[in-house]
């Protein structure tokens, strides 16, 4: 597939202000502006993330109400039960919550929903079977409970108390909770007030603890004084991560610590997990992402998270290591039912993709697994460059998930086909949805009417952001060494892409891999030549005569020598 290149315009005026000011090279300054960053005190803070410069807690909204009710409760012995989400933001957030007020003295108990029995959010189903295992008068619903307006109601019927703690849309009207902690409801930061909006739950978690030790401390909270809250930063970097936030403001400082505690921490059920995923030694955003949150999500995709909580909770390595390897094994068998149903709809679109109608793609199928729709319909995406919805489910009401492309809200499109769908939900990039079977063709037919008036041709070209034209003398170990001061990379804050035009092969292309899927060239501007690899270039269209190259720059280091390496991400003729 081609991309759509779209090279950020120099700002030399600009770029040369930074530059001079933090005594850095012009081309960091150059991706630091691409980024947002221009004005001298932001950029100090974005290269220099220090904890100290986390904001007050108590700046989020009802965090004081949320606090009062809690250190209430710690007054009166009175339990409660922490309710959370089946995926790694949820489990972490829930882990940190447990973890804090148990050893503060709380009676705290943890309840993680069923996705396949209970559903979604704080469900009605999900609050009766927690109160059967933990009849408490107190609920703190975190990672979920925002829009629960039904929930939350019936439960002060049963005079139940809740405290939601939650980063995702509020409903209208709001549930009526004992406090709301959810930064959506402050609005957009104004002056210098703190973007809490871009925080996850696992990030709230932590701004909780932080308020509960924080008041501890003035009010003789015995084990307050001494409460060090660092050793949860590596929980809180690895939902953060998972869950696909903005890695800026806070979450930047937070993944920051978090990531160099990830790195030496003593917690088993984390050295169990690094240990079967075969991870580096030293962790970054990548491997986060794609090795330790996928195992710690795949219980809770294809039945419950309760043992993705047993291991962040496991007090040693025996404990955690059964669980580690069980959840690998979860992993590998999710990873198994989701290629076979990519491959299936694969297959199944390509026999009648016709680029010039398909606008969406809506497939669905009975015995599909809905515990993996989401990811299927985002491999889908990837090789169609479509928005795509994936429904699965057994016998009656199936159930949907679907990703999306710029240029396309997913939630605005499903409120038109709101009289074909059961109940639908979820964001402009991401939403879900239960339908019946029969309705899928007429889904299909509506969301490409929509698609059709809205999406421009350029819009089905996936593009391809680069931060700058480089020359190939540009980049040095040392200059990739400047450059590493960006990270930690993610949603928010992209990994570096830069271009180079008028480029040769300095000897013949090596293939690799098994299939020899993969691809080794050595390229030259004709002043400086730099190796790069191709992963996947499959063997479709390799660059020939002089041509411009985009490419994510990298340093490999094999045999005790660093090269600078450069993986290829697409060509054109120069």
């Amino acid at each position: 597939m081609k991309f759509r290149w779209t090279i950020a315009p120099p700002q030399p005026l600009l770029t040369g202000q930074l530059a001079s000011a933090h005594k850095i090279s012009p081309l960091l300054a150059q991706c630091l502006v691409n980024r947002g960053f221009s004005e001298p005190a932001v950029v100090e803070h974005f290269l220099a993330p220090r904890l100290k410069n986390l904001a007050d807690p108590f700046l989020l909204p009802n965090m004081g109400v949320a606090v009062a009710r809690l250190l209430q409760a710690h007054e009166q012995n009175e339990p409660l039960v922490i309710f959370g989400d089946y995926d790694v933001d949820g489990v972490t957030s829930t882990t940190i919550l447990l973890e804090v007020l148990r050893k503060l003295g709380w009676r705290a108990e943890a309840y993680l929903p069923n996705r396949m029995d209970e559903g979604y959010g704080l469900s009605r189903d999900g609050v009766e079977n927690c109160l059967k295992k933990f009849p408490v008068k107190l609920l703190v619903a975190v990672d979920c409970g925002s829009t629960a307006v039904e929930t939350v109601a019936w439960l002060k019927e049963q005079g139940v108390e809740v405290i939601v703690l939650d980063h995702h849309q509020v409903s209208s009207p709001a549930p009526v909770a004992v406090a709301l902690v959810n930064p959506q409801l402050s609005g957009p930061p104004k002056g210098g007030t703190p973007n809490f909006q871009e925080l996850c739950s696992a990030g709230l978690a932590f701004k909780l603890a932080h308020a509960l030790v924080k008041r501890g401390r003035e009010t003789g909270l015995p084990g307050a004084a001494e409460f060090d809250l660092r050793p949860l930063l590596d929980l809180v970097a690895l939902g953060t991560i998972a869950d696909l936030v903005p890695l800026a403001g806070e979450n930047r400082i937070l993944v920051t610590a978090g990531l160099e505690r990830l790195n030496v921490t003593q917690r088993p059920g984390i050295k169990a997990l690094k240990e079967v995923a075969q991870s580096p030694e030293k962790l970054g955003t990548h491997d986060v992402g794609f090795q330790l949150a996928p195992r710690l999500n795949a219980a809770g995709r294809l039945e419950t998270a309760e043992e993705s909580l047993q291991l962040l909770l496991a007090e040693t390595l025996e404990q955690a290591l059964p669980l580690a390897q069980n959840l690998d094994a979860r992993n590998r068998e999710r990873q198994k039912i989701e290629k076979a149903i990519v491959e299936e709809v694969i297959g199944v679109v390509r026999a009648k993709f016709d680029a010039q109608k398909d606008f969406v793609i809506v497939e669905g199928q009975l015995l599909w697994h809905i515990g993996v729709v989401g990811i299927v319909a985002s491999r889908v995406l990837q090789e169609f460059y479509r928005p795509t919805f994936i429904i699965g489910g057994e016998n009656g009401e199936m159930r949907g998930s679907g990703r999306s492309i710029a240029g396309f809200d997913l939630a605005a499109a499903l409120r038109g086909c709101d009289d074909l769908l059961v109940k639908h939900g979820g964001h402009a990039m991401a939403a879900g949805l239960s339908i019946q079977p029969g309705k899928i063709d007429q889904l299909r037919e509506r969301l490409n009417e929509q698609a059709k008036r809205l999406l421009k041709p350029e819009d089905l070209q996936p593009p391809l952001r680069l931060d700058a034209e480089v020359q190939l003398g540009d980049l040095n170990l040392d200059s990739l060494g400047e450059l590493e001061k960006l990270k930690p990379t993610g949603m928010g804050n992209p990994a570096l892409q830069f271009c180079a035009r008028n480029l040769t092969h300095k000897k013949p292309l090596l293939r690799m891999g098994a299939n020899k899927q993969h691809v080794k060239l050595w390229v030259t501007d004709g002043k400086v030549t730099h190796e790069g690899v191709w992963w996947n270039a499959g063997h479709g269209s390799l660059p020939v005569g002089t041509f411009d190259m985009a490419f994510a720059p990298g340093m490999n280091e094999f045999n005790g020598r660093t090269t600078v390496q450069l993986k290829v991400l697409d060509w054109r003729a120069a």
